[in-house]
């Protein structure tokens, strides 16, 4: 499983990374989501997945015998989705914004529309 992981994680690393040396935004957008993915994966990979109880200590004894489930990275991973979302939200809306401004998606031409603005000073 943690193979498995492995390679879903460098398959949406590589994916992300050909998306964002894109020339469309949109892709470039992609390409970041599927980079948040892959980041989340990673740390939920790094977690070991196994199966434990839960980490509580019972009344009757001092510590933890058995394998327990960490849940540092189960917090990491929620925080990580939540900031993700604040930046795939900001990212579209500077998208939209860009396309009602420009008119188009392509990011050379976009580059291109600076320097007519500053012809027209």
């Amino acid at each position: 499983m943690t193979f498995l992981l492995a390679i879903l994680v460098g398959v949406l690393y590589s994916a992300g990374i050909y998306m964002i040396l894109r020339r469309s935004l949109v892709k470039v957008i992609i390409g970041l989501i599927f980079l948040g993915y892959a980041a989340n994966l990673l740390i939920f990979a790094i977690g070991r997945i196994t199966k434990g109880i839960p980490a509580f200590i019972p009344a009757d004894s001092e510590k933890l015998v058995e394998p327990f489930a960490d849940p540092l990275p189960q917090a990491l991973i929620l925080t990580a989705i939540v900031i993700g979302f604040g930046v795939q939200a900001f990212a579209i809306v500077l998208f939209k914004r860009a396309y009602q401004t420009v008119g188009t998606d392509d990011l050379d031409e976009m580059k291109s529309t600076d320097e007519l603005k500053e012809d027209k000073q």
